[in-house]
């Protein structure tokens, strides 16, 4: 299976994001064509700042191989990975990283940062792909974000139309 099945198959889980009031980033964990995790944003749902989508994805990764480190596994997630997600992908061995939209912010796999190829680590990522599907990714991002701002603007305004966002979600 391709690399856009994968990122077709992470993108659903974004929705299940969305459908929580979370940012809407998904990722799976794939080894030999098998799904060994998947998960979705969930830092405000867990209340815990390191739910996001590829940390989930890496410990259903985890607890299914009853290991800590998955060789030979990709990861595909919708948006670039953060400097924490990127720390764990590299303890746990992860071959290949491919990601959706870039995060020229706060982005560690080549945007802001270059933390997986980067020399001084001893495990070293054997690939990474940016840009995999990357209109369609943006695209949920940019529409999550106008509905809420939107939604701001009417509540602001005494007239809500959606649900107003849920408290302490500003960013993934």
């Amino acid at each position: 299976m391709s690399d856009e099945y994968w990122m077709r198959h992470a993108l659903t889980l974004a929705e299940n994001a969305w459908r929580q009031g979370e940012v809407p980033v998904g990722a799976v964990v794939v080894r030999a064509g098998q799904i060994l995790g998947e998960g979705w944003n969930q830092p405000i749902t867990l209340h815990d700042p390191s739910a996001h989508a590829e940390m989930q994805a890496l410990r259903v990764a985890g607890a299914t191989t009853d290991n800590y480190r998955l060789p030979g596994a990709t990861l595909y997630v919708t948006l670039e990975p953060c400097l924490m997600c990127v720390g764990t992908m590299l303890h746990a061995r992860v071959e290949r990283v491919v990601f959706g939209a870039y995060d020229p912010k706060t982005g560690a796999a080549g945007s802001a940062f270059d933390l997986l190829q980067d020399p001084r680590h001893y495990h070293k990522v054997a690939a990474v792909q940016g840009g995999v599907l990357q209109a369609e990714c943006a695209a949920l991002l940019q529409a999550f974000f106008r509905e809420r701002r939107a939604a701001a603007s009417a509540a602001k305004q005494g007239v809500q139309q959606a649900p107003p966002p849920r408290q302490g979600s500003t960013g993934r």
